[in-house]
């Protein structure tokens, strides 16, 4: 990876987020600008009582001098959101938390035991109109790289995505979806050469914002190439 594409590892990154996402949450303001076209502003209307309630982790955790979080390529045959990116996650059961569930689909998803990992905090949640999930996005560490065991019945592919990666403008970009006859424009991150976009994209947009918060940057890492 090149330098400039580099977060350089903060022992105390985890106590700074955690500290960060206690205070009040950047939500749609740092989600602007990363909704595709005809959401209409969905994504942030109350959800309707049907609404199924789900839960997803951004795990962080350290790999050598730098911080890593894994996302997923869901299968083709899924029922929902068949072929793209997410974060690990999935429906909450009955009495659950969506820490609960959250870190149960982690297991269940990729096979690491989340016993030894640490809940920071949640970040906004978020209606997905088109498969009627309610979405509590949970943010977690691990202390160490987890050793995956990916069940292959949810999850494609697994991508150690670099935190840097992230934040780097460049990762940036935009492009057009075809449904049938309908065309439209969708903002994406690329992400360890993944089109990220969607209700992803707009989780990690204000886990973007969160993130250079917490650690201080005001000038994101590329933007000086733009």
């Amino acid at each position: 990876m090149p330098a400039e594409r580099t977060l350089p590892l903060a022992a105390d990154l985890p106590d700074r987020l955690a500290r960060r996402l206690a205070e009040p949450l950047p939500g749609r303001a740092a989600q602007r600008g990363f909704a595709p076209e005809l959401a209409y502003g969905r994504h942030h209307a109350p959800p309707p009582a049907a609404a199924r309630q789900a839960a997803v982790v951004a795990m962080l955790y350290p790999v050598g001098d730098q911080w890593r979080m894994p996302l997923i390529l869901r299968p083709q045959k899924m029922r929902d959101h068949a072929g793209q990116v997410a974060l690990p996650g999935g429906m909450l059961e009955r009495g659950e938390s969506p820490e609960m569930a959250a870190l149960r689909e982690w297991r269940e998803e990729v096979g690491h035991d989340p016993a030894g990992c640490t809940v920071l905090g949640r970040l906004s949640q978020l209606y997905v109109f088109n498969s009627n999930f309610h979405v509590t996005p949970i943010v977690a560490v691990s202390s160490e790289r987890p050793v995956f065991q990916v069940n292959a019945l949810e999850v494609a592919e697994l991508i150690e995505t670099p935190l840097a990666e992230l934040i780097d403008e460049r990762s940036l970009g935009r492009h057009t979806i075809e449904r049938g006859s309908l065309q439209f424009d969708a903002p994406h991150f690329t992400l360890s050469g993944h089109c990220v976009w969607g209700a992803t994209c707009l989780i990690l947009a204000e886990l973007r914002a969160v993130l250079q918060e917490a650690i201080g940057i005001e000038r994101p890492i590329g933007s000086e190439r733009r």
